[in-house]
């Protein structure tokens, strides 16, 4: 049930820091987890933190992070020792940029409302660790959060979400009203991609049912563990129905629970199939060209490589990039949608950022240079990823007019 500490007698305490703060218990395996909903933009959730802290014994204290938000939270210049090389190496440069979103969106709140947001997080991690309790960091990792939401929607919806984040990355606005009061009920993630997650049933349930489902199994999973019979779980109150629930009845034993929320979704293989249609129709498209004369054949050539090659070179020109990343990008474009684990992008950015060694200014500079549009041309490492993201849809646009050019020859 529901319920918050009485307020002390006292003229000294004549507001309760949890009047009205909700609070769940569940009892559960010998267990008793204390449930606190927080808003994650707001001082009175920071101060219901400290006095529940304050005033019960806990064996433990879980929060609402995974490992990376943790140290995130905790090491606020973590950017400073990314290997960039390896993210466009590795393909992870939307990962990347998606947390840089998040980042962004997160600083203009704490500059609007004069709080850091994660804020009570932190004063989680305070108490426990002033009182030498155990800290639980019970929630999924954010990259197999994001890739699982990726998978779990339909392409025009990937295209939204996309957008959105996009949007978090180069507008420098206030956050409207709406937004906060969204913020008050669930967290950072569900705020940012709120909108599609109340329309979509999978958006949902990869985004915020998973979670409830991981993160009760984890605290399942560490108070068996650890013998607790004494746990303080702090989560945003959008987590607090789900999370009992699953806390409460879940019959899954924690640890197959973990795992399978753990998994990434296998590669999707239509995008591999379309690749490989897409080179094939390319390639079949030229041998044509050249059956039917030379002059036609060496046409349809010109212009695919004028197309993606000029289109991706214009898109790594536009991001900023190094003249070698631009022939680069003029050399590799026509090559790269004909290999269906080839970018373009890929190949400038490496360049990019093999020419141009991001500084440890730049790295220090990250978070408050990508809250603006500037900033992202003017950083280094913000430069790298526009350069991959640019070049790209360049060399994208280029095969879709090189592709038009072959049909109406072959209707010729």
């Amino acid at each position: 049930m529901m319920d918050s500490a009485p307020a002390p007698t006292g003229i000294e305490s004549t507001v309760d820091p949890l009047a009205g703060q909700p609070i769940l218990r569940v009892e559960r395996d010998g267990c008793r987890f204390t449930l606190l909903g927080t808003a994650h933009v707001s001082q009175a959730s920071v101060d219901a933190v400290r006095a529940l802290a304050e005033r019960e014994r806990f064996d433990a204290v879980a929060v609402e992070l995974c490992e990376p938000r943790f140290r995130s939270l905790r090491e606020p210049n973590q950017l400073a020792k990314l290997d960039l090389f390896r993210v466009v190496k590795e393909g992870k440069v939307g990962l990347v940029a998606a947390n840089l979103a998040l980042s962004a969106y997160q600083r203009r709140l704490a500059k609007q409302l004069g709080i850091e947001p994660g804020a009570e997080m932190r004063a989680a991690i305070e108490a426990a660790e002033s009182e030498g309790k155990a800290l639980w960091r019970i929630d999924r990792d954010v990259g197999t959060t994001l890739r699982r939401t990726y998978t779990a929607v339909g392409w025009w919806q990937r295209i939204k979400l996309m957008s959105g984040l996009l949007a978090s990355l180069l507008v420098d606005e206030q956050v409207d009203a709406d937004e906060i009061e969204k913020l008050k009920q669930g967290d950072m993630l569900e705020s940012t991609f709120a909108e599609f997650a109340s329309r979509s049933e999978r958006l949902y349930g990869a985004l915020i049912d998973e979670r409830d489902r991981y993160m009760a199994a984890r605290l399942r999973e560490a108070a068996a563990r650890e013998g607790s019979s004494e746990v303080l779980a702090v989560v945003g109150a959008g987590h607090l129905a789900g999370l009992s629930g699953y806390l409460r009845d879940s019959d899954e034993p924690p640890e197959t629970t973990v795992s399978r929320l753990d998994a990434l979704p296998p590669p999707g293989r239509w995008g591999t199939w379309i690749a490989i249609a897409i080179a094939a129709l390319v390639i079949g498209g030229f041998a044509w060209g050249f059956a039917r004369g030379v002059d036609v054949g060496t046409e349809l050539l010109l212009v695919w490589v004028l197309a993606t090659g000029g289109l991706g070179a214009i898109g790594c020109a536009l991001a900023g990039g190094h003249p070698l990343s631009v022939i680069a990008a003029f050399l590799s474009s026509p090559l790269t949608p004909l290999h269906p684990l080839l970018s373009s992008g890929t190949v400038s950015a490496l360049v990019e950022v093999t020419l141009r060694r991001p500084t440890v200014a730049d790295f220090d500079r990250l978070k408050d240079d990508v809250g603006t549009v500037g900033g992202w041309w003017r950083n280094r490492v913000s430069r790298v990823l526009l350069n991959f993201f640019l070049t790209s849809t360049g060399t994208a646009i280029g095969v879709y007019i090189a592709g038009w050019r072959m049909l109406q020859a072959l209707f010729d």
